[in-house]
């Protein structure tokens, strides 16, 4: 008779992590100061690759936040502050492509808008 086995953790692995999970987690700069958390994720629906973060940014308890968003690879995990690092500061975010309660249409004009804006180039379609 065999042992039952552990439950096997289908939220994260060494590589990869549920989408559930990565929703509320900090972000930070790179000075440590903490920015706003991740709303959600938004992903091609043909590649599955996440195209932006949407950062949460400003106001009280989601009350009068807006909405950031960032190009997926702007972000670097960071193990010991247990959240991402973005490598901009709060007067740049505010500078940035963001939204309210109106989400913008996210087609190709709106990509570049964000990327270029975070000094990158949008990956062609």
């Amino acid at each position: 008779m065999t042992e039952p086995k552990a439950p096997l953790s289908t939220d994260e692995t060494y590589d990869l992590i549920a989408s559930d999970k990565v929703e509320g987690t900090a972000v930070y700069n790179q000075e440590g100061e903490k920015l706003g958390s991740i709303h959600n994720l938004m992903v091609d629906k043909r590649s599955g690759q996440v195209e932006y973060a949407v950062l949460q940014f400003g106001g009280m308890l989601g009350v009068g936040s807006d909405y950031y968003p960032l190009p997926w690879e702007a972000l670097t995990y960071d193990v010991d502050q247990k959240g991402y690092v973005v490598a901009l500061d709060k007067d740049a975010i505010k500078n940035a492509p963001h939204y309210a309660d109106d989400e913008p249409r996210f087609d190709r004009d709106y990509g570049q808008q964000v990327y270029g804006a975070y000094g990158m180039t949008y990956p062609a379609a």
